[in-house]
């Protein structure tokens, strides 16, 4: 579980977040959405401690990231993963030393335990043999998967996912979302997706915050946005003539 108290951030004389509080569940997928500026990416930092709040709290089950030593956050953040926008993967390591980085950083295995655990992430995006390959060898996708095997390597109870769909075709976006959402139920974590993608509203989320102007405007999940009568929902979630004609329909059953 990670719950966020009355969170406020501003930089100067720019109040980007408004007393925002919110719970995400374990064993969830937990999606931040809203439009650009409305504060997801601030939040987002926040809450794997890259910026201090303002004013406010953030939990990680029984733990306040914001009254912890620096010791005890690198003993954190051993156990939370990180899928970037960008996948961030190092052009000079092969797919196996990507993987491995994390280990490498912040284990003592043998190298034995470490391959093993490799060649373990690397069935479970399916990219078996891909091990020796580099970024530039594969694609978009093959990337996006290699990064989810890096952030699942240390087997972390948090994941965070920023906008993992980005620059994905939709059916190679649907892939990830479905892995993503399989390995956030079968290892129990909580996982939080900061997205643009209305498809992975409609198909994995379990929790949904909607941020608007640094607010929390609305909190539910896919089948309550379907029947919400929220305006600024709405006017977000269904901006698209697709996504209306789906909303009417649902309606009509």
């Amino acid at each position: 579980m990670i719950k966020a108290e009355n969170i406020f951030k501003s930089f100067g004389e720019q109040e980007v977040l408004k007393d925002v509080s919110f719970e995400f569940e374990t064993g969830k997928t937990n999606l931040i959405i809203g439009k650009s500026g409305a504060g997801k990416t601030v939040l987002l930092k926040i809450l794997v401690g890259l910026l201090e709040p303002s004013k406010g709290s953030i939990w990680y089950d029984d733990t306040d990231l914001c009254c912890i030593s620096k010791d005890q956050i690198r003993e954190l953040r051993m156990q939370i993963g990180m899928l970037f926008q960008g996948n961030a993967l190092f052009d000079s390591m092969t797919v196996e030393e990507n993987i491995r980085f994390p280990m490498d950083m912040f284990t003592t295995k043998t190298a034995k335990e470490k391959q093993q655990q490799v060649d373990f992430c690397l069935e479970r995006v399916s990219l078996e043999g891909s091990n020796h390959k580099y970024p530039s060898e594969i694609s978009g996708g093959m990337q996006k998967r290699v990064g989810i095997a890096r952030a699942i390597v240390l087997n972390p109870k948090y994941l965070f996912c920023d906008e993992p769909n980005s620059g994905l075709d939709p059916k190679t976006a649907i892939t990830i979302d479905e892995l993503i959402s399989s390995i956030t139920t079968e290892n129990n974590m909580t996982t939080i997706i900061n997205t643009h993608d209305m498809n992975s509203v409609m198909e994995i989320g379990q929790k949904i915050c909607l941020l608007s102007n640094g607010k929390l405007a609305w909190q539910g999940n896919k089948e309550e946005v379907l029947h919400s009568e929220d305006e600024i929902l709405l006017d977000f979630i269904f901006a698209s003539p697709f996504l209306k004609r789906l909303r009417q329909s649902a309606l009509k059953k």
